[in-house]
């Protein structure tokens, strides 16, 4: 009998503690909940495709003997140089970089919704507002957490070969530059070289495309529904498969605006051994010195 009662206690004290944690997670206010699942999800699925997001890097950024053996040889390769941790290269950062970023989304863009349609009515208050006001929020917070981005892409396109991890300073296999030691090495150096305007380097062809990108999801989201039957219209599962196409196909469109991004970032250098100054000129720089090819190089991986 004893035993018993000692289990039933126990057993109500577990409840209790469950009740109780159950209780803290319903008091907390609805957008911290939204961010903290947010943030858990943007984690898993982040860390899941590290591996083929340090790839695409590399083949965006048109990394000496990675663009010509593809995929599967640029994975073969960067376990051999780096081990298994450097295929997760920099993805913490980039884990870092989600929370604020879906943060600042999350609070202006309610903020910038009341904004336009006090502003400018004549928007009205149908998918317009809400493309203008998405664009404006995504905007807002790509700048603020755009340096952890610049960084993160840094400190994967350098590949470097750990055997040598006795020498005095390592290099990047591919281009030769003294390999960084680690983030704060990069923030260092990236302030050192441009200071504050530094952390900015290539931030154009990304404010540039956010808001077509949004134009072209929606627009494709709604000819997709069109070709659902009637029947189907409330389905959860066709509702996200052509949110899903409608994304590929904004991504796919304005996808060389994200090569133009990384090249700027990682310093690719024109013929005449001249920055990138825009992205007209990146987008002209690549298809004239690297063929157009180049401006969807590693979109299968991210896809």
């Amino acid at each position: 009998m004893d035993n018993e009662s000692s289990d039933i206690g126990s057993s109500n004290e577990d409840d209790s503690y469950e009740n109780e944690q159950v209780q803290i997670v319903h008091s907390l206010p609805f957008f911290v909940t939204e961010l903290i699942i947010a943030g858990a999800s943007s984690t898993f699925s982040k860390t899941t495709v590290a591996p083929l997001e340090r790839i695409k890097i590399l083949l965006q950024t048109r990394a000496e003997g990675f663009h010509s053996i593809g995929v599967y040889g640029s994975l073969k390769k960067l376990v051999k140089n780096e081990g298994l941790r450097g295929l997760y290269k920099a993805n913490g950062v980039c884990i870092l970089r989600m929370l604020p970023h879906s943060a600042f989304h999350y609070m202006t863009y309610e903020q910038y919704r009341g904004l336009l349609h006090y502003k400018c009515p004549s928007v009205g208050t149908g998918p317009l507002l809400d493309i203008l006001a998405g664009s404006a929020a995504g905007a807002t917070a790509f700048l603020c957490t755009y340096p952890l981005d610049l960084a993160r892409t840094k400190y994967a396109y350098q590949v470097v070969d750990r055997s040598q991890s006795g020498s005095d300073s390592l290099r990047c296999i591919h281009s030769g530059h003294p390999a960084h030691q680690g983030i704060k090495d990069v923030f260092r150096t990236v302030y050192k070289e441009g200071g504050m305007c530094g952390f900015y380097r290539g931030v154009g062809p990304t404010l540039g495309g956010i808001l077509p990108y949004n134009i072209l999801k929606f627009y494709a989201h709604e000819e997709l529904k069109r070709w659902v039957p009637k029947e189907h219209q409330s389905s959860i599962a066709l509702n996200l498969s052509c949110g899903a196409l409608a994304a590929l196909f904004g991504q796919t469109v304005m996808y060389p605006m994200d090569v133009v991004r990384r090249q700027m970032q990682v310093d690719i250098l024109q013929q005449s051994g001249a920055r990138y100054n825009n992205t007209i000129e990146g987008l002209t720089a690549i298809i004239r010195n690297q063929g157009w090819r180049q401006l969807y190089a590693g979109k299968s991986p991210r896809t």
